[in-house]
């Protein structure tokens, strides 16, 4: 007999929140400051979000030191800022900084708070996010997400998927992977948690990449739990 999970733990963006439109939210008020901007939030905050996995792949082949990613995110829009009109020369550092923690303010999906209270009744619920922990604990006070505890990516010193992001949380918890479940709306992200060992809840997202999304849109793999969102797979867990 399997031994039960005895703690959950989170991808965050797009599993837990709802990056885009926050991102959109705060790139709309950014762009509306600037005639000469392109105003296309939406395209801006996806723009931005496409090199997110590149420039975390650098770190994970080694090709530069743990870097965290609100560094990243900062690269990256002064990267995406250019081809919606704007110089980020020209823009107002703290104006910059603001925008660059629009990941720090990101709402959650309507039933995550929810969710995870009832998650949290029975399990250890954290985080195992490649954001950074400060990034984390923003959003959690902003998004009002009751975690046990906060882990980013520093604790780990690694960006999912590699194996050592899943393995040095689980060493943090003391517990062994097989007590552990990764709750996650990307196929590929449980995929790698599993070959680590962990159980595996699969969460679908259909709206996370915008209404014309054609990934994770269902499970891929025979995941231990499939829920529509976080309260019904409570409501999995406690039968």
């Amino acid at each position: 007999m399997s031994e039960p999970v005895q703690a959950l733990l989170f991808d965050v963006f797009g599993t837990v929140v709802d990056w885009r439109e926050g991102v959109a939210r705060d790139a709309a008020a950014f762009l509306r400051r600037r005639p000469a901007a392109r105003q296309v939030a939406y395209a801006f905050a996806d723009a931005w979000r496409a090199l997110y996995s590149p420039a975390m792949e650098a770190v994970r082949a080694g090709r530069r030191p743990f870097t965290r990613l609100d560094q990243l995110h900062r690269e990256n829009l002064e990267a995406t800022l250019p081809a919606f009109g704007v110089d980020p020369a020209s823009a107002p550092e703290d104006e910059l900084q603001w925008l660059n923690r629009a990941w720090h303010r990101l709402d959650p999906w309507p039933d995550s708070v929810a969710g995870l209270a009832r998650l949290k009744a029975g399990h250890i619920i954290a985080t195992l996010s490649n954001g950074n922990t400060s990034l984390l604990l923003n959003m959690a006070k902003y998004a009002g997400l009751p975690w046990d505890a906060i882990l980013g990516a520093e604790a780990a010193q690694a960006y999912k998927p590699m194996p050592q992001a899943y393995l040095r949380t689980a060493e943090l918890l003391d517990l062994p992977p097989e007590r552990i479940c990764l709750v996650a709306a990307h196929n590929g992200d449980l995929a790698a948690a599993r070959r680590c060992g962990f159980k595996t809840a699969f969460i679908v997202r259909p709206r996370e990449f915008g209404p014309e999304q054609r990934t994770d849109l269902a499970a891929e793999q025979d995941w231990d739990w499939v829920a529509t969102d976080l309260i019904q797979l409570a409501a999995q867990l406690q039968a």
